[in-house]
């Protein structure tokens, strides 16, 4: 019992902590620098003992959405589908504002002068949501589990052999954009190595969890799962969706909620993407899935930036819990 004063003393200061500790510091260099920064008179066993501690609560039924009442946890994730669920479907074009999106989602209203697909979309999109609510207590995530994913987000795509929906990708795919002003294709993986490159993306996705021990690793751990996914765009359609779905698998086992990346960010998104897959070049087989370059940081800090607004209506329920307590 001597740590808890000093578990609970470094409470405040847990993701500054854990950035320090992300970056290599020593137990004893982070009790010098919080004591120094905040004079707190802390020793590094405490450090260690606080970190020991955190990293075993992580995953382990301590979610963001746990510890509310009924109706607060009810309407929390709510809440965080619709922004998730809007944002997300929104970088895809789908013209819906989220003003419309929770009319569509909570009240099954009918958009009058808006596309039947832009309401299947939404409807869609939340399905998955849940998928990934229910893949929370599972061991590791397997190649079904993205199907299931592809099939929710592209539920109103008809049956095409050769654009298959709950299955890999037949045919080559690729993106445009603008190189010294000449515009420019690039391919994403040939089908044909999608089954090992995806096998290989799964083993790594599947270690993640672990490491998640504070907000920036969070964001790291999302944006390499994000880019190996997209890089090599397994689906024939629906990449992004299912990559800014089950990115945030890891994210919201570590306790936190899902990263949102805001439909008014999209162009800088767009831009950050190909850049990204531009500076990589096209992805073999036997490839590194995600190749350091600058862009792979930028996107971490428009994230951190970003992720904010899911944040804040965690902390809003929970002081509307803690007034009625």
């Amino acid at each position: 019992m001597p740590g808890k004063p000093h578990q609970s003393k470094l409470q405040p200061y847990a993701d500054e902590l854990f950035i320090m500790f992300d970056s290599g510091k020593s137990y004893r260099e982070i009790a010098t620098l919080l004591n120094r920064k905040y004079s707190l008179g802390i020793t590094h066993n405490a450090v260690f003992s606080f970190v020991k501690v955190r990293k075993c609560k992580r995953g382990n039924g301590q979610l963001f959405f746990t510890g509310f009442s009924s109706d607060i946890q009810e309407r929390l994730l709510k809440q965080v589908s619709a922004e998730w669920t809007h944002d997300s479907t929104s970088i895809e074009g789908n013209t819906l504002t989220l003003g419309e999106t929770v009319k569509v989602l909570e009240l099954g209203l009918t958009i009058s002068g808006k596309p039947l697909r832009d309401h299947q979309e939404v409807y869609g999109h939340a399905r998955a949501i849940e998928l990934i609510y229910d893949m929370l207590d599972k061991p590791a995530v397997v190649k079904e589990d993205l199907f299931d994913l592809h099939s929710a987000v592209m539920q109103q795509v008809a049956v095409d052999s050769l654009n298959p929906v709950g299955d890999w990708k037949r045919v080559f795919n690729g993106t445009t954009g603008v190189i010294n002003n000449k515009s420019v294709y690039m391919e994403y993986a040939a089908p044909a190595d999608v089954e090992d490159l995806m096998k290989r993306w799964l083993e790594d996705f599947n270690m993640i969890s672990d490491k998640i021990v504070s907000r920036k690793k969070a964001v790291s751990c999302y944006v390499q799962a994000h880019m190996g996914f997209v890089r090599i765009h397994p689906f024939f359609d629906g990449n992004g969706r299912v990559a800014r779905l089950i990115a945030n698998l890891p994210v919201i086992k570590a306790g936190y909620p899902p990263i949102v990346i805001p439909s008014e960010r999209r162009s800088d998104y767009i831009d950050l993407l190909w850049a990204y897959q531009n500076a990589a070049g096209i992805i073999k087989r036997k490839s590194c899935l995600v190749p350091a370059h600058v862009s792979i940081k930028q996107f971490e800090n428009l994230l951190m930036a970003e992720w904010s607004n899911t944040i804040e209506l965690v902390d809003n329920a929970r002081k509307l819990q803690a007034t009625r307590s």
